[in-house]
């Protein structure tokens, strides 16, 4: 810990929101490094900070969007390795990473407001092709079960 009581490394928590719409179509963004690297809106947790407010903040912050009470907490986590790209990121002690499922579906398509320093573009795409793209096993897994409907996103 830093002197302020804070790690210098990041806390091994993060957030997935997937964000989509009535008609099926799934947002998705690509981050700058490493090319080609498509996923939903992620972001890590801030020391001390809730899992559902980091969902409202990342999506804020890589989005634009703000969640009101449409956010819907799928009440799930998946443990899973951190890549060795991110790896510097975290405590050399720390080999996993534990994600927290969100959902948010929107009317329709909105315009998104992308910070250039993480994301390259956006692109809206059925759940078929959203699925195809991303690169995370999780991501992938939550499109697949809005496209059916299933589970904690067909309340919403």
């Amino acid at each position: 810990m830093t002197a302020s009581g804070r790690s210098q490394f990041r806390r091994p928590e993060s957030v997935l929101v997937v964000v989509y719409t009535q008609d099926l179509q799934v947002l998705l963004l690509e981050r700058v490094a490493p090319e080609g690297f498509w996923q939903s809106v992620t972001g890590t947790l801030e020391w001390g900070e809730p899992a559902d407010v980091a969902a409202r903040r990342e999506l804020f912050e890589e989005t634009g969007i703000e969640a009101g009470d449409a956010l819907v907490n799928c009440n799930r986590s998946y443990l899973f390795p951190i890549l060795p790209a991110w790896r510097h990121r975290y405590s050399p002690d720390v080999i996993d990473n534990r994600e927290y499922l969100y959902s948010i579906r929107l009317e329709r398509e909105v315009p998104v407001r992308l910070n250039p320093a993480e994301h390259r573009q956006s692109v809206w795409l059925s759940c078929e092709e959203a699925a195809n793209r991303v690169f995370s096993w999780t991501n992938r897994e939550v499109i697949e079960e809005i496209a059916k409907g299933a589970g904690a996103h067909s309340k919403i």
